[in-house]
Order: C-alpha cells, then structure tokens, then sequence
C-alpha cells in the first residue's frame, strides 16, 4: 500500500525540518541526497496545492450593467 500523500501543512512542517538538518551540514553525503530528494518532491507537492488553491481564488467585482462579474484573483 502505497503511503498516505501528506498535507500541505504536514508537508511544510517536514520541509522546515529538512532545511534546518542540511543547513546544519554534519549528515554524511547519502542522508542529504536523500533528505534533498525527499524536500524536492514535498516543494513539488506544495507548489501544486498552492497552484491549485490560487486557481480556485477569485474577486468580484461590478460589471457594466451592475451586477458581480468573477475575475481570477491578482488581475486588474
């Protein structure tokens, strides 16, 4: 069985422990390759949830005829 894809926020909390032991800089080469590779693909996964929550962000605003017309969020 394949291991339960963590959330975003478990995720972040992982990466910060990830940095601060390769900041350190006393794990052997192999522990921080792997460590690296493990941070790479957590970064991966969190870019895409925040992608995915980006697109989902919307702002109304009044159209020409009054009513609430939905624009993507961050565009003027």
């Amino acid at each position: 069985m394949p291991a339960k894809k963590p959330t975003f926020e478990e995720a972040m909390a992982r990466l910060e422990v990830i940095v601060t032991q390769l900041e350190k800089g006393d794990a052997p080469l192999e522990e921080s390759l792997s460590l690296f590779e493990e941070g790479t693909a957590l970064m991966k996964q969190c870019s895409q949830a925040l992608d995915k929550a980006e697109q989902k962000v919307r702002k109304l605003f009044p159209g020409a005829g009054g009513e609430l017309v939905e624009e993507p969020f961050g565009e003027e």
